[in-house]
């Protein structure tokens, strides 16, 4: 790997206005006593904690070694990343880096990659899952003249968050659905460039905020959903399930990973026999992750400390059913 990688974790380099302070104290003055109360305690929060933020920036490359080991299939966004991070290595800029639309098949880790992203880079983490969401103004807020509005989830990760760079994810992007008034991903226009995302306004909170620095990382599995105008300002990467390599190693870091991270896993091996890989490595990384920790309860149900391929499922619906493990 590169040599410039070193271990460091991304420091703090100072602090950022997110928002204007006075400008929120005038507006919690000039509201009406009949005025939404939720938007009037939203006034409140923002003075009780403040417009600064937290910034970070690369003073030498981050280890990245070991996310090229656990996700192989994203190294070319890897590859990206660092050479982004590295020039910003001497200079006075905080963490900056293009946004991206990872393609590809469901249950490949897409998500996961983000999550990993998040923790190298020491910054916030916002979560946006299109799918499940068909509210127009999830990403911009809702007018609070509207019953039950409430600000959307940019302003709220970065009210919220301790960061004035986090990271933003919109999780399958291409299954967006509008109400038939809003447009969902209409915010992304506006949030994706820099000169406009600097004085971004939530329509609950009417107050704009500094939300430049977000990194934005979206997932899909199919572009033709995307508009084309959305797509031209996001750096696309197709990811490809991982070889039959890829995979095995994959499954290898998802069982010492589950294994470490809990007490009960330590009568068991540091890794599973080579048959039991060989048998995970069929499956997606999001499958393998329910399927190694439902493995881990029928190899205890069974009295055993190792788990084998009889433990994961077999398609006979036998050991089909997930133990309650998430």
């Amino acid at each position: 790997m590169n040599k410039m990688s070193a271990t460091v974790t991304i420091p703090i380099a100072g602090f950022k206005d997110v928002y204007d302070v006075p400008s929120v104290e005038k507006a919690l003055q000039d509201l009406s006593p009949g005025a939404n109360e939720a938007l009037r305690a939203v006034y409140e929060k923002m003075l009780r904690l403040g417009g600064q933020r937290f910034t970070v920036k690369p003073s030498a490359l981050p280890e990245m070694d070991i996310l090229f080991d656990e996700l192989p299939n994203f190294a070319a966004v890897l590859e990206d990343i660092r050479k982004h991070l590295a020039l910003c290595i001497g200079s006075e800029d905080s963490v900056e880096l293009p946004p991206m639309l990872l393609l590809g098949e469901p249950g490949i880790g897409k998500t996961h990659f983000a999550r990993k992203m998040a923790q190298l880079l020491g910054t916030g983490f916002g979560f946006v899952p299109m799918s499940s969401l068909t509210a127009g103004w999830v990403l911009s807020g809702a007018s609070s003249q509207w019953k039950n509005a409430k600000p959307g989830k940019v302003f709220d990760t970065f009210l919220n968050g301790d960061y004035a760079n986090p990271v933003i994810v919109v999780d399958e992007i291409d299954k967006a659905s509008a109400d038939g008034q809003y447009d969902p991903l209409g915010a992304l226009y506006e949030l994706l460039e820099i000169e406009t995302a600097t004085r971004f306004v939530d329509e609950f909170v009417e107050l704009p905020i500094d939300a430049s620095g977000a990194v934005w990382l979206a997932t899909a599995n199919d572009p033709a959903r995307i508009p084309e105008p959305l797509l031209n300002r996001l750096t696309v990467y197709e990811i490809d399930a991982p070889d039959a390599s890829g995979a095995r190693h994959i499954a290898l870091n998802i069982y010492r990973e589950i294994r470490s991270s809990h007490d009960w896993g330590r009568p068991f091996p540091e890794a599973p026999s080579p048959a039991t890989l060989d048998k995970l490595s069929s499956l997606p990384p999001r499958e393998m992750r329910r399927t190694i920790h439902g493995a881990f309860g029928n190899a205890k149900l069974a009295g055993r400390s190792e788990i084998g391929p009889d433990d994961l499922p077999d398609g006979r619906g036998g050991r089909r059913q997930r133990i309650g493990f998430s």
